[in-house]
């Protein structure tokens, strides 16, 4: 079983996904971030997806349910890297991820974290708002 590494950047982890995730090292990801978000106080997770070429329902529903652990352990989730295939097959099989705010890149869900962050905002309330470009005053 391939372990996830898990880095930390500041207040954020990333978990930078590079294998093909079977569901033991899908479990063993959720629980080691889990620890890690505990252990370091991080206040945001960024999963990066670039390598995947696939997500299956069982995948989907783990980057779910790792955002809602890590929501109740007081740590924003943004899942980075999404190809145009994954996120097509998602839809295909009908599989909501959630309240999981997702970006393009690792960059643009960082900005996406600070924002939210500077903004105050309300994790329970769509950040929408946020993504747009600001007004000049």
């Amino acid at each position: 079983m391939d372990a996830i590494p898990i880095l930390k950047l500041d207040d954020v982890l990333l978990l930078s996904i590079q294998v093909d995730l079977s569901d033991q090292t899908a479990l063993a990801m959720q629980d080691a971030l889990a620890e890690r978000i505990t252990a370091t106080g991080a206040r945001g997770v960024v999963i990066d997806i670039t390598a995947l070429e696939i997500v299956d329902s069982f995948i989907g529903r783990i980057l779910a349910t790792t955002a809602s652990v890590s929501r109740l352990l007081d740590a924003d989730t943004v899942v980075v890297g999404m190809r145009p295939a994954v996120a097509i097959t998602l839809v295909e099989l009908g599989l909501s991820l959630g309240e999981v705010r997702t970006a393009l890149n690792l960059e643009k869900g960082l900005a996406l974290l600070r924002r939210a962050w500077a903004a105050g905002a309300d994790p329970s309330r769509s950040i929408a708002p946020l993504l747009r470009a600001p007004e000049s005053q």
